[in-house]
């Protein structure tokens, strides 16, 4: 089977910056595309970034363009997410997102797109 295991989750303070990693194994999994998601106290999980097979291709939420990067090292079937400037309503649970096919230069945008799930981890932002 394929399991995703974040990390990097942490408190921080607003405008600081935080790291998440992600790592996918298994023999099943053939690289597809990632992504992360969030899910915010009291609201539905949301799409945050994206990226295609090829991480070329990436896809942002308008809510952190110019602020979250998001990369991948198709080698190690790793997704990191770059998160600066961090603001509060920032805090939520972060998932990452693994796709087991697509085109090579295909982002998906949809949360019912990604085949595989991590388990979550918990960022917090105070102001």
């Amino acid at each position: 089977q394929v399991q995703l295991v974040e990390s990097g989750g942490g408190l921080v303070q607003a405008g600081d910056s935080l790291r998440l990693s992600c790592a996918a194994s298994g023999r099943t999994f053939s690289g597809g595309p990632m992504g992360w998601f969030r899910q915010r106290p009291g609201k539905e999980r949301e799409i945050v970034a994206t990226i295609s097979r090829s991480g070329s291709l990436p896809y942002y939420a308008d809510s952190v363009k110019g602020r979250f990067a998001i990369s991948r090292d198709r080698t190690k079937y790793t997704v990191d997410l770059q998160m600066n400037s961090l603001k509060p309503e920032d805090t939520a649970v972060y998932y990452c997102a693994a796709r087991n096919s697509g085109n090579y230069y295909y982002t998906p945008r949809r949360e019912e797109e990604f085949n595989y799930w991590g388990q979550g981890t918990q960022v917090t932002v105070s102001s």
